[in-house]
């Protein structure tokens, strides 16, 4: 199993996404434990890109429950429809979030927390999980995060049991 990422010199945006995509896939493809997966995934992206905070909330029942992450204390329960991570449970979409503050109903697990995108792991139709990346600086992410956190999402999904 790799140690370490390998990531290209003062790579842009899509050349980090494009480097780490195969690397996660690579660190997931032999194993079978989700919540190992999951993990992994979170310290690649942390190390990849240092966002204040990434990570999974779990659909169980009937709200969302903190699962593997990287960063700072999280909320541990979100209902569906409460904040970006319910908001896009409910939607089953992606949502790019320019300024928290500026979202309806935004719940402030960090004041830190400044921009944010969440991504549904979608598995027979099903929201299953939902990924969660926050930074501390207004209007950090774009439809290059979407295009490839919603590629990572899909091939997660693949994974899921």
């Amino acid at each position: 199993m790799a140690e370490e990422l390998f990531l290209p010199e003062n790579g842009n945006k899509t050349e980090l996404y494009e480097s780490i995509l195969p690397q996660i896939k690579g660190l997931t493809s032999i194993e079978t434990d989700l919540i190992a997966n999951l993990s992994n995934t979170c310290a690649v992206l942390k190390e990849t890109f240092n966002h204040l905070w990434i990570g999974f909330y779990l659909v169980k029942n009937d709200e969302l429950v903190l699962g593997p992450f990287q960063g700072p204390i999280a909320c541990t329960r979100i209902k569906k429809g409460k904040g970006v991570c319910g908001t896009t449970w409910a939607d089953a979409k992606t949502y790019v979030v320019e300024d928290v503050e500026a979202f309806p109903g935004h719940i402030a697990c960090s004041s830190a927390s400044k921009s944010e995108i969440v991504a549904p792991v979608i598995v027979n139709d099903e929201v299953v999980a939902v990924l969660d990346i926050d930074s501390d600086q207004l209007s950090t992410f774009d439809a290059i995060d979407q295009k490839y956190i919603e590629e990572l999402c899909s091939y997660l999904a693949s994974k899921w049991s």
